[in-house]
């Protein structure tokens, strides 16, 4: 039963273990330093509980200028929460996705709102659908990426307001990505996984320019938008199409597909824009020293995990590298002596910013979640840091802060009430930062809870 616990202001993934990531891998080292983690522990932060009794909370959007937001539970709905949680979804789409059972990482997997969603009630989601028209025999489902128009004052919204903007085939059921974003640019962003299964070979996973691994659609710009962030303009409709394609995309008048923004991906669960001076809290630079950083967490196969700072063009890595680290298709693993760094027409192969694996020290864990910069000094362990978890966190949450060359150094950080598995995070308008969270690892039950972090009293 949903309910609210305590008091808001303002405001499944999994990885390669349970997602049909049988198949062996290998690995050689990218680099010869590997990831420089400190793997401290430290107390002094809390789980506040906000809302509790979802099945599976897989996104939350914090609308511009309001005082309600909005929660992505996976089997269908978006709930609202507006000084208490509504019972009754804001918006019931469980007619149009998959039915899911027991683990799964489809769903519905992501929800947006409009930069200007106080006056134009725009909400964006994405979700798995069954297979629909021009999906091949034999695919798994159909990613939808849709629009819907509400009253941003009401308590419940209209599915039958759905306006459909994107549809991709998936071949498999895993590595769906789902994160929907706006940029401080104003233009939607969704990450996209390759398609599923294992090493990216097999159905639906095509040839590539790399020789040495049999796929795939990590590597490919110009056959599918999968393996990628995409990029598109929401308020464009100039080509004929329910969305334009920025101009600084950066296959516009080249060969590959006009929405990818960049590639190189294996399943990038949750993604995130880092603008300090636009967070509420006035303090704060970003990493990179640009005016914004873009921060994507890829999950890895069956050995390392990533975070990355993606800019437009850049292509990450999958299935060249898993991590910093060569990767080969063939069982039961037997890497390349060396990777290429670039690719054939001289791009280089990005390297992420943080890496960790499935074993040894701390950090470590199975699959990636992507979180935000928390630039506020309520929470000093985590003031200044980038913030994220492992799915399977079992009460811990990392910590990397920006290094000047290299590899970020993480900290961990057990957090009282957390709970066995993140799902995700979310950050509000005045920089406050949310973990969406389960004691399952299924898509089942009632135990998903929105918290917000805070210092231990």
């Amino acid at each position: 039963m949903l309910r609210a616990v305590g008091v808001a202001a303002a405001g499944s993934l999994a990885g390669c273990g349970g997602g049909g990531d049988a198949g062996g891998d290998g690995a050689t080292d990218r680099t010869t330093d590997g990831a420089p983690t400190s793997g401290e522990s430290a107390a002094g932060v809390r789980a506040e509980t906000l809302a509790e009794g979802f099945t599976s909370p897989v996104d939350v959007a914090f609308p511009a200028g309001l005082d309600r937001w909005f929660v992505a539970d996976q089997p269908g709905r978006v709930y609202l929460y507006d000084s208490s949680l509504r019972e009754t979804p804001f918006l019931d789409l469980r007619d149009r996705v998959v039915d899911l059972r027991g683990y799964d990482e489809r769903g519905l997997l992501g929800v947006a709102t409009h930069p200007a969603f106080a006056d134009n009630g725009r909400l964006f989601a994405r979700y798995s659908s069954p297979p629909r028209s021009g999906t091949p025999d034999g695919y798994s489902h159909t990613f939808v990426l849709s629009e819907f128009r509400v009253d941003p004052t009401a308590r419940r919204g209209d599915p039958e307001s759905e306006r459909v903007l994107l549809e991709i085939p998936e071949p498999q059921s895993n590595h769906n990505g789902g994160a929907v974003a706006f940029g401080p640019d104003g233009y939607l962003y969704a990450g996209v996984g390759d398609g599923g299964g294992t090493n990216d070979v097999g159905r639906g996973h095509v040839e590539d320019w790399y020789a040495e691994n049999r796929g795939g659609n990590g590597q490919d710009v110009t056959e599918n938008l999968l393996g990628s962030v995409l990029r598109i303009d929401v308020d464009d409709e100039s080509e004929g199409r329910p969305y334009g394609i920025p101009d600084g995309n950066p296959l516009v008048g080249r060969a590959g597909r006009d929405e990818q923004y960049a590639w190189g991906f294996r399943n990038p669960w949750r993604l995130s824009f880092d603008a300090p001076e636009s967070d509420g809290s006035g303090a704060g630079q970003s990493a990179s020293g640009r005016s914004v950083d873009f921060y994507v967490a890829d999950v890895g196969q069956n050995r390392y995990e990533e975070v990355s700072l993606v800019e437009a063009g850049g292509n990450y890595g999958w299935n060249v590298y898993e991590g910093t680290h060569c990767f080969s298709t063939e069982p039961p693993g037997s890497p390349p002596a060396d990777c290429p760094t670039e690719m054939p027409d001289g791009d280089p192969l990005r390297e992420p910013i943080i890496e960790y694996d499935h074993g040894g020290d701390q950090p470590n864990g199975v699959a990636v979640v992507g979180g935000y910069r928390y630039h506020r000094d309520d929470v000093p362990e985590l003031s200044g840091a980038y913030v994220f978890a492992d799915w399977q966190a079992n009460g811990r949450v990392f910590a990397a802060r920006p290094a000047e060359e290299g590899q970020w150094p993480v900290d961990v950080h057990d957090v009282s009430g957390l709970g066995e598995y993140v799902l995700a995070f979310g950050r509000d308008d005045a920089g406050r930062l949310y973990a969406l969270t389960s004691d399952r690892g299924d898509v089942a039950g009632e135990t998903g809870a929105v918290v917000r972090l805070r210092p231990e009293e």
